[in-house]
């Protein structure tokens, strides 16, 4: 939420697991109980193979390449994608640093990234790994293995850190765990040189000013800096030199700069068990994860009325929990018709919900002239109104993401960050109850909205969500292959390299490479 080193052949450890197991990732019961939190952390992810990896991770990995393959395609086509690739290169650069670069900044300019709980991690953990395929020679197995490492490592530390100021697209230290984690992973780094590039990476984490981020083009760049700094301690490492092995932990560590109630017990929590990265929600809106949800009853409602009478609409009252208020809040000091900051946009309820009623659907045409200096749409923008609904706020905050289960893991540390981070202004109860999850087979993410509708003649329309299309749940569970392939499919993408993206488990590393530069290449 908005508030140089690698070696042309790959060692053969990484490609041929030993078969007696040392090689392998351990369980959660193998990780030893000394050690810093890197230390066990880089032990166990410097050791995953595939073979380690649950189908179903397997399955959600490869979904989430395609649908970032999908994101980094439609930053491409944006004017602020067009500054980025004149600025920094192509994504099929053969300097894979630069192309980690440039496809964060692309991956990150439209609010269209995935997320899972906690962070919006694959700028680098998917990002890395791609620009590094060539020069690591990875086929689609190695590639999904880079993936779901970085991403456990990344979402890990992001979530002991959540409870504070930092969520979602500003918590740019996700970006600096999970450039370190693809890019040794990839390299078969031993852990030591892991623990090393993150002492030296989380060194100095970036620190984000709301007022750039929320008003400006500067949040395009939030996502790429990490990462490079990540790279660059990378080299540092394989070069010798050392950072701090309890750059997590130690009082004047990470987590107790960036967040208010640091938990550090969720870093190692079920390593081999507890997989985030079947947290994985899927976007399929370029807008904010709190406004997807009334977008999806917008254009529901959009079907169900006549143009004349979306002209006649009277008023619009959607309903919402508390953080999509404070979100639309935020982002309002910054809308400008078409001077409008994007994230100032991506956050407007009422431009994104006026959008969906006139156009059915919000694509990355709706974020960039003519669209923002439509004057029709910005007078049925300005008939959109804001309402609490104290049912959506206990539903989001019982799911599992975004909040629910870190204020479950922190208990009564997280009960005064919480009083305060609401205003005060949330109803009784709503705090949620309960233990943590023991694994995350059955997350879930509920950001659900109402949208009532009133035309000129007084009839009225209803929809709701309790959770946008796409987020993490039974739903998207049965379906992440199909959203993934969807969205990759609807920016144009080469189809026989969507097909051949679809198994990518099975493709060596010419293939993968073949496939990647395909998409890749408007």
């Amino acid at each position: 939420m908005p508030r140089a080193d690698a070696a042309a052949e790959p060692p053969t450890q990484h490609t041929e697991p030993d078969p007696g197991g040392t090689a392998r990732g351990p369980g959660a019961d193998d990780v030893p109980p000394h050690g810093s939190l890197t230390t066990t952390l880089a032990r166990w992810a410097s050791g995953l193979r595939h073979d380690d990896l649950p189908d179903r991770i397997s399955a959600y990995a490869t979904s989430q390449l395609i649908s970032h393959l999908a994101v980094v395609r439609a930053g491409m086509t944006h004017p602020l994608g067009h500054k980025l690739v004149e600025a920094f290169g192509p994504p099929t650069g053969d300097r894979p640093e630069q192309a980690a670069y440039v496809m964060a900044a692309l991956s990150s300019c439209l609010y269209l990234e995935d997320s899972m709980y906690v962070g919006h991690v694959s700028h680098s953990t998917v990002g890395v790994p791609l620009a590094f395929r060539g020069e690591q020679r990875l086929t689609g197995e190695r590639l999904l293995t880079a993936m779901v490492a970085a991403n456990e490592c990344a979402a890990r530390v992001t979530a002991a850190s959540t409870l504070g100021p930092f969520r979602g697209q500003t918590a740019a230290h996700a970006q600096l765990v999970g450039a370190v984690a693809a890019k040794l992973h990839g390299a078969g780094a031993p852990a030591g040189e892991w623990t090393d590039a993150w002492g030296l990476a989380l060194a100095a984490p970036p620190w984000s000013l709301r007022r750039a981020f929320l008003g400006s083009d500067a949040k395009v760049l939030s996502a790429s800096v990490p990462v490079r700094v990540g790279l660059d301690a990378c080299r540092a490492a394989a070069a010798g030199l050392t950072g701090a092995e309890d750059i997590l932990e130690h009082p004047g560590g990470l987590l107790a700069k960036v967040s208010e109630v640091p938990t550090p017990e969720v870093v190692t929590a079920g390593l081999g068990t507890r997989w985030h990265t079947e947290t994985l929600s899927f976007k399929v809106h370029p807008a904010g994860a709190y406004v997807d949800a009334a977008i999806d009853c917008a254009c529901e409602l959009h079907g169900l009325l006549t143009p004349a009478e979306i002209d006649d609409i009277d008023e619009v009252v959607v309903r919402a929990a508390r953080l999509t208020m404070v979100m639309d809040r935020e982002a309002r000091p910054y809308l400008d018709r078409e001077r409008s900051a994007i994230l100032a946009l991506n956050l407007s309820v009422a431009y994104n919900v006026a959008t969906a009623l006139l156009t059915g659907g919000v694509t990355t045409a709706d974020l960039a002239e003519p669209a923002t200096a439509d004057p029709v749409r910005w007078a049925l923008a300005a008939k959109v109104r804001l309402e609490y609904d104290p049912e959506l706020s206990r539903g989001l905050l019982s799911a599992t993401a975004p909040l629910g289960e870190a204020l479950r893991q922190a208990e009564e540390r997280a009960q005064e960050w919480f009083r305060d981070f609401s205003g005060g202004r949330t109803a009784p109860g709503v705090f949620p109850k309960g233990a943590p999850s023991p694994t995350f087979e059955h997350a879930t993410k509920a950001i659900g909205s109402r949208i009532d509708v009133t035309l000129g003649t007084g009839r009225t329309l209803r929809a709701q969500r309790a959770h946008a299309f796409g987020s993490a749940g039974a739903e998207t569970r049965r379906n992440h292959r199909r959203i993934a392939l969807d969205k990759l499919a609807a920016t144009g993408a080469p189809a026989d390299a969507v097909e051949s993206l679809r198994h990518t488990a099975s493709l060596d590393a010419a293939e993968l490479d073949a496939a990647v530069r395909a998409v890749l290449s408007l």
